[in-house]
């Protein structure tokens, strides 16, 4: 049975580092132009070089997002930037646009291409379609069922990515006008301001007279996905890539939820567990904001997934701290949230186990001792005797 590939998100540098040590198998980032989530930070030339040599020295794999509709306007230097994506050795582009398919054919770029999911492929004819003019994946749409996964899969032979965690979109995947029409940002090229998390007004249609008020606005967004319970059904069917949705989520959010399906994957290819364990399914609720729900792998549950007149968001405060460096004497960590003598805390990190210990002294950069560390990115010092890796991380543990 063949190992799925675990693909995560990453907003810069930092982010797709994080995602490598903890576990993914590969990344897919966006580049200053041609990518959707414009609002994250997004990689320069030179950091998807960096990014490119970094993954490769880590036997990961990179993809960068070229994914938006474009418009005449958007392809100037379009063309120079394939190229350049190929000198570098990208390991293969994401596009929904057959327009740059058309220019990689044309001009023999040497690039992979794969199909984005804003293509909102869902029926074999189409993969067949993709998989022809030269597609080396395609990306499903995320209305995609479990019943008509499997029949994808019996029916094609290009890979087939699914994805399997994150933010769900209120429209069929991602073709959304919302954000247009109310704040004139185009969704489909990178500029969506989630319109459909807003808050809104209810007015009955027959007396105009206002239904909702300030506690109790009406809203229309998805629970976000989350799969883990049916890993072992995907890996069955034989899906190739497991996607992780989130180019503009923090690195703690990024470690806990890839280091979670990293550990379900190898659990079951290497000791065949196939129930997931409470452990992994408690990671994976440590970096939630909002509900989560399974999406629509199951065609009868669809009311289930939406979060109508339920806004409910609640930013983890968890994350205290990024590990710099340790010695086997103390960790060096720059701060993230605030925390203080005596709290419980978590550590956890790339390629070591899970440490619970209450924090009994902090020292400043001049090893004075405080009792709290209450400053965005302070450095401080905290006495532990075993070595741990790098990027490292520390969270609150929340009785």
């Amino acid at each position: 049975m063949k190992k799925p590939e675990l693909l995560a998100p990453a907003g810069d540098l930092e982010k797709l580092k994080i995602a490598i040590l903890y576990g993914a198998d590969a990344v897919y980032i966006g580049g200053k132009s041609f990518s959707l989530r414009s609002a994250a930070a997004n990689f320069s030339r030179e950091d998807i070089a960096q990014a490119i040599i970094f993954a490769h020295e880590h036997h990961a794999k990179v993809y960068v997002v070229v994914n938006i509709i474009f418009h005449n306007s958007d392809l100037v230097n379009l063309k120079e930037y394939l190229e350049y994506l190929a000198l570098i050795k990208v390991d293969a582009i994401i596009t929904a646009d057959m327009y740059v398919i058309d220019v990689i054919k044309k001009e023999k770029i040497a690039l992979e291409f794969h199909v984005s999911t804003q293509q909102s492929i869902t029926n074999s004819y189409a993969i067949k379609f993709y998989e022809k003019i030269g597609a080396s994946r395609v990306v499903l749409a995320r209305e995609t069922s479990y019943e008509q996964l499997k029949t994808l899969k019996e029916n094609t032979n290009v890979e087939l990515e699914y994805f399997i965690h994150g933010a769900m979109c209120v429209a069929f995947s991602g073709r959304c006008m919302l954000s247009n029409y109310y704040s004139m940002r185009d969704s489909n090229r990178g500029g969506c301001s989630q319109s459909c998390r807003w808050n809104y007004d209810l007015i009955d249609s027959s007396t105009k007279e206002l239904i909702s008020n300030e506690d109790c606005f009406f809203t229309m967004s998805s629970k976000d996905l989350s799969l883990a319970r049916y890993l072992y059904l995907l890996i069955a069917l034989g899906v190739d890539s497991f996607k992780i949705e989130g180019r503009m989520k923090s690195i703690y959010y990024l470690a806990t939820i890839i280091s979670s399906y990293r550990n379900i994957i190898d659990e079951y290819f290497e000791n065949g567990i196939e129930e997931v364990r409470d452990f992994n399914l408690n990671n994976l609720s440590k970096a939630a904001n909002r509900q989560v729900d399974i999406g629509f792998i199951d065609e009868y549950h669809f009311e289930q997934i939406q979060l109508y007149q339920n806004r409910d968001e609640h930013p983890t405060k968890e994350f205290i701290g990024l590990v710099l460096a340790s010695d086997g004497n103390y960790l060096k960590i720059e701060q993230r949230n605030n925390f203080k003598v005596g709290d419980s805390v978590e550590l956890f990190g790339p390629n070591h186990e899970y440490y619970q210990f209450e924090i009994t002294n902090i020292f400043d950069e001049n090893m004075n001792l405080i009792m709290v560390a209450p400053h965005p990115q302070q450095i401080v010092y905290l006495p532990f005797k075993e070595q741990v890796a790098s990027y490292a991380m520390l969270r609150k543990v929340i009785s």
